[in-house]
């Protein structure tokens, strides 16, 4: 059982927390594009719940927007802070990659909560939490017709897997929800910051077979 403020559970507020975080990088990227405010609102909607929504269809539940209205608007507010505040951010470097990173940590924590809600087992938690956190970024970039995010240099993917398994084992060691969603949250971004910052990534695949 996740503990609630009132009748607000941790497990929304993270997810309020992700979609807006979210919804500002695919608003950012839209805006990159030199797209309109509608296709910049649709743009951040894809990657808000994109991940979300192959979750939860995936867990055979309804999808976590069409449970409330508040999804919609926060990405409302999410365009309108971009657009009020995009002049004053754009100069420092790295702000939209901090508000990307945090979506996918805190998407990553939200998809490994709901699946345990669901009564899945860690394994299948932790996927799931991969794919809340990954999958929008990916569908965001088919949109603007560019690289998927997953497949680029820097570890991606993999610092959501990490905050996961991190997660697991926090809880594994009968900590509460909220030190584990700390720990989770902190080794993703941590992961995330350090792939960017001395571009860290996998072993490649090419020159292990020959090319056809």
């Amino acid at each position: 059982m996740l503990t609630s403020l009132g009748d607000i559970s941790i497990h929304q507020v993270i997810e309020f927390l992700g979609t807006f975080a979210f919804a500002i990088s695919g608003i950012r990227h839209a805006a990159a594009k030199n797209f309109d405010w509608f296709g910049g609102y649709v743009c951040g909607i894809a990657v808000a719940i994109g991940g979300g929504t192959i979750r939860d269809v995936m867990l055979g539940t309804t999808p976590f927007w069409m449970t409330s209205p508040f999804y919609m608007l926060c990405t409302a507010l999410a365009l309108l802070f971009v657009v009020t505040f995009a002049k004053h951010i754009e100069p420092l470097k790295n702000a939209w990659f901090v508000f990307d990173t945090l979506g996918l940590a805190l998407f990553t924590i939200a998809g490994i909560q709901k699946s345990i809600i669901m009564g899945q087992p860690y394994w299948v938690a932790i996927i799931m939490g991969c794919i809340t956190g990954a999958a929008g970024g990916v569908i965001r970039d088919v949109l603007l017709n560019n690289e998927p995010v997953i497949f680029r240099k820097e570890i991606y993917a993999m610092a959501s897997l990490m905050g996961g398994l991190a997660y697991w084992i926090t809880m594994y060691l009968d900590n509460s929800i909220e030190l584990s969603v700390i720990v989770s949250f902190s080794i993703t971004c941590l992961i995330r910051f350090l792939a960017v910052r001395y571009h860290l990534s996998l072993p490649k695949l090419k020159g292990l077979i020959a090319e056809e």
